[in-house]
């Protein structure tokens, strides 16, 4: 069901992308005229694709999704020698000794910006039609609505990672270097865009719909938002996070049978998943972790059309986590079963045949294994060490960019943050008890028979492995500072990033988060 994502691409590029928030003052809309600006739907839905494709970075190395993942404790990026030192960034992060100076936060805060500053332009364009006249307010409105619905995403996402961030919802005259906001009051203002546009989206689930915003997303971003109220504003919402979870569960989705349905090349007929980035290795490229996780001689497994690089792996303690019965695992040197992981000895694609390390530096010997311990952070561990990222299915022949389209929201995560919230309101909730385990029933595993705060988070940690939740969560749960595989406990001003410091030098208005 890609036509949708096919479409709204190609209009895209109609439009002139923008680096930075910062940078305010390009022309607007060059390429259009009075004769073709937008005034049908189909049009409208054409304009609507630049605020849609500057979503596909996401999936990529070195920007949001790798901050939030390789400081958590379900990733790393070990330092393999003369391999993925890389000045040592990513040794930082998962050490959560990161600074201003880091690439990736700047890649983190122009993507989010880069994306906001679309959302304005096309705003500004269906606004601009209504107030000349040639577009009915009644017509644009749910198009304004559609757009300013993933702005408050881009804010949401930079209210997590930075807390205190700059405001700017202008396009033309907007301020070139808008003051900092103090992360209370983004809060405030996500949660008004979403209370106010949310209610005017679509609430069908169908094509129509699929990979754009409808009103069951908006209800998961508000459900998201309040679930984490507390670490934003020191005051909780459980009560208001139950109520939009339950606006999405009457929205008719439901969890697939196959866990992995939801992850495979073609998952856009899931039930499960309630908002995608609709990837495609031509058209929408960018979800390149099978590159960024599995190892040279990978390339044998899969018949891949590129040599991966052999970086991103799980820690130990989190491949523990999961009981072997656990169906969301996989099986240890058997690479036939789908698993969230890929762990032991591995196999040429006709699943018979080792494949060789053939610049193997691991005691065990030259046939590929990887091995769930990873014998040190740096500067030598080993190339095959750490179970891999297994969970999206990579298919014979693929490319580095994968045509799965990427779950931001799903089905699970739902149960499991309406569970949490009721919880929270009564530790005794039999609902609560219940959601949990309908996920935990189709991952084969006994059920609960109470919940306590350290089975909650493991259970978010083992069905949304590397789906970019885990840094809020282990925030969230006040595990962040905590140890775990080589990492020290850390200071509590960490659950903030750095403003970027390119940022703070070109812009004097910004303020840097505490610590930094």
């Amino acid at each position: 069901m890609k036509n949708i994502f096919k479409f709204l691409l190609a209009s895209a590029f109609v439009f002139v992308f923008m680096p930075g928030c910062t940078d305010l003052d390009e022309e607007i809309f060059s390429e259009f005229t009075d004769e073709n600006f937008p005034t049908t739907e189909q049009q409208f839905i054409s304009a609507l694709g630049a605020t849609y494709t500057s979503l596909y970075a996401f999936g990529g190395h070195n920007g949001f999704l790798s901050l939030q993942e390789v400081s958590s404790d379900e990733i790393m990026i070990p330092q393999r020698g003369s391999d993925w030192f890389d000045g040592g960034v990513w040794l930082r992060v998962h050490r959560h000794e990161m600074t201003a100076a880091e690439g990736a936060m700047e890649n983190a805060w122009n993507w989010a910006y880069s994306g906001i500053s679309d959302c304005n332009r096309v705003t500004a364009l269906f606004e601009g039609l209504v107030a000349d006249g040639s577009v009915a307010a009644a017509d644009a409105a749910a198009f304004i609505a559609e757009v300013k619905t993933i702005r408050a995403l881009y804010y949401y996402w930079l209210l997590d990672l930075y807390g205190n961030i700059p405001i700017v919802t202008s396009f033309a005259g907007a301020d070139p270097n808008p003051a900092t906001v103090n992360r209370a009051d983004v809060y405030a203002f996500v949660e008004a865009e979403l209370l106010e546009n949310v209610p005017n989206l679509s609430r069908a689930t169908d094509v129509s719909t699929y990979a754009r915003m409808n009103y069951y997303t908006g209800q998961a971003i508000l459900a998201k938002l309040y679930l984490n109220a507390e670490v934003y504003t020191g005051t909780a919402q459980w009560s208001k996070a139950v109520a939009a979870c339950d606006e999405v569960i009457a929205g008719g989705y439901s969890l697939e049978g196959d866990y992995f349905l939801n992850f495979n090349t073609d998952n856009s007929a899931s039930k499960e998943n309630i908002f995608v980035i609709p990837y495609d290795e031509n058209q929408a490229r960018g979800f390149v972790i099978p590159a960024m996780t599995l190892h040279y001689s990978s390339q044998e497994t899969f018949n891949l059309t590129f040599q991966p690089w052999n970086g991103y792996c799980t820690l130990q303690e989190f491949y523990n986590s999961y009981d072997d019965t656990d169906r969301r695992k996989g099986e240890y040197g058997n690479q036939a079963v789908r698993g969230n992981f890929h762990a032991g000895p591995q196999f040429k694609s006709d699943g018979a045949t080792p494949v060789i390390d053939s610049g193997f530096d691991d005691p065990d010997g030259e046939n590929l294994v990887f091995t769930p311990e990873i014998n040190e952070h740096f500067p030598g561990a080993y190339r095959q060490a750490g179970a891999r990222v297994g969970k999206y299915q990579y298919s014979l022949g693929s490319t580095e960019n994968l045509n799965n389209d990427f779950p931001l929201f799903r089905f699970a995560d739902i149960l499991l943050a309406k569970a949490e919230a009721l919880w929270h309101m009564n530790n005794s909730d039999s609902d609560a008890l219940a959601l949990v385990n309908q996920v935990r029933t189709r991952a084969g595993v006994d059920a609960y028979i109470e919940l306590t705060p350290d089975n909650l988070l493991a259970e978010r940690g083992r069905e949304l492995f590397y789906e970019g939740w885990r840094r809020s969560d282990l925030i969230r749960f006040g595990r962040w500072t905590s140890e775990w595989d080589f990492k020290p406990a850390s200071a509590d001003n960490t659950t903030l990033m750095p403003i970027p410091a390119n940022q703070l030098a070109a812009n004097p208005n910004l303020v840097q988060n505490p610590g930094y």
